[in-house]
């Protein structure tokens, strides 16, 4: 079902960005502030919480695995009540309002548990809220510029989110002599810190969304609700359906599990390379830089070439990265080198891959269907890094560990090889 009154006006592919677009990706600048202070600050705070003997490594592993079991689960379900008329913008703002609170909430003087504890809350709220967030995609565009407006989002965001993660690292390390607070003091600023910017970058979107696309009006919310589970197994049973699309969900969960693990083992493999931790937290400054330019690059390139072929193009260049990593990386410069590679392919794939979803399902269960795609997202985050960790152990070459990681790139290959693209029919 189409809101009438609220569809789009046509706007040619290469026409600037509307204000609609721009107020649905300015969140991405927002919400990407937390992830880059997730990647970066908040572990080694947490293990400076933990006692001498604590593991950060194992502790950490169960607080990512929690919160994306608890996305996993709850999405599909909340995502079908949300495809009913003017409950998606409250389903994300339950979980935004969430994910701001809990982040300010870890500046409290909390002991390492309680800490995690409010971390899982965090990236609860953060993950839920960006799923409901990419099914608005559908609604702020047009398919013919889904990509455009989905790389922009990418782009947006990791430039964007660089802007408070210096100001915060400044104050980590500045702080103490400027203004006399102690270390521990100025990170928990930079929790408060990264939470203002993410509701101000919020803002926008709060005030401007409409849900063009919907499966049931506020008067049916009863029964829409009650036909929940029901409508849960047969939306399942049209994705089991639908070949191209099971079949992208398949290369989904293979390849973004790559790079979920390029981008998660990469710090801990240059570590363990003996790489100076600052080259390494530069080096990631340096990714998010290059993924500006290259995601917005990579939108322009799939209405030129098509977005499937742009996303196998990033695969087969993913393969080369962890070919390049396994073989050459031994020491900062090709670290850098690394760094730059994985900027120029990772927005862009992410980019796509949401932005190709939302072009080859049903509108007004779109929710529905970015639940089942997210549980794919999220999960898709153990089995790259059981790999490495158990090819390591087994051989005791961290570099062949690395190399696993192609296994799933060529599996990921495959379906989309053999995958029909519906977009080009």
């Amino acid at each position: 079902m189409t809101d009438p009154t609220n569809v789009h006006e046509p706007v040619p592919q290469s026409a600037k960005l509307t204000a609609r677009e721009k107020k649905w990706i300015i969140y991405d600048v927002g919400n990407s502030a937390f992830v880059l202070l997730s990647t970066a600050v908040i572990p080694i705070y947490a293990k400076s919480l933990m006692p001498a003997d604590g593991n950060i490594v194992s502790a950490w592993g169960y607080a990512q695995t929690i919160a994306s079991l608890v996305i996993a689960l709850l999405m599909p379900l909340l995502g079908s009540i949300a495809d009913v008329q003017g409950m998606k913008i409250k389903f994300f703002l339950g979980f935004f309002g969430t994910g701001v609170v809990t982040c300010c909430a870890m500046a409290l003087p909390l002991t390492w548990l309680p800490f995690l504890v409010v971390y899982i809350l965090a990236t609860i709220g953060l993950n839920g809220s960006l799923t409901f967030y990419d099914s608005m995609l559908i609604d702020a565009t047009s398919n013919e510029r889904m990509d455009k407006v989905s790389s922009h989002g990418y782009g947006w965001g990791y430039i964007g989110s660089t802007v408070p993660f210096i100001f915060c690292i400044a104050l980590i390390f500045g702080g103490p002599s400027l203004f006399d607070w102690s270390t521990v003091a100025c990170t928990r600023a930079s929790f408060i810190i990264t939470a203002i910017w993410w509701v101000a970058f919020t803002i926008p979107l709060l005030t401007s969304y409409r849900q063009v696309h919907y499966r049931a009006t506020r008067d049916q919310l009863g029964s829409a609700v009650r036909g929940t589970f029901s409508e849960l197994a047969g939306t399942f049973g049209k994705i089991v359906k639908n070949k191209p699309l099971w079949m992208f969900m398949i290369a989904f969960f293979f390849y973004i599990d790559a790079v979920n693990t390029v981008i998660s083992m990469s710090t801990s493999y240059g570590a363990e390379l003996g790489i100076d931790s600052t080259q390494l937290v530069v080096a990631l400054l340096v990714t998010q830089f290059v993924a500006f330019p290259c995601a917005i690059l990579y939108g322009r390139l799939a209405g030129r070439f098509g977005c499937k072929v742009m996303i196998t193009a990033a695969v087969v260049a993913y393969m080369c990265i962890v070919f390049f990593a396994a073989f050459f990386l031994k020491s900062a410069v090709e670290f850098w080198i690394l760094a730059i590679l994985v900027g120029m392919f990772q927005g862009g794939i992410q980019a796509l891959s949401r932005s190709y979803y939302g072009k080859i399902i049903p509108k007004d269960h779109a929710n529905e269907y970015y639940g089942f795609y997210d549980i794919f997202g999220k999960t898709a985050s153990i089995i790259g890094t059981f790999l490495v960790a158990t090819t390591t152990s087994l051989t005791g070459n961290a570099s062949l560990g690395v190399l696993s990681i192609a296994v799933l790139l060529v599996a990921a290959l495959v379906f989309l090889l053999l995958q029909k693209d519906p977009t080009r029919e």
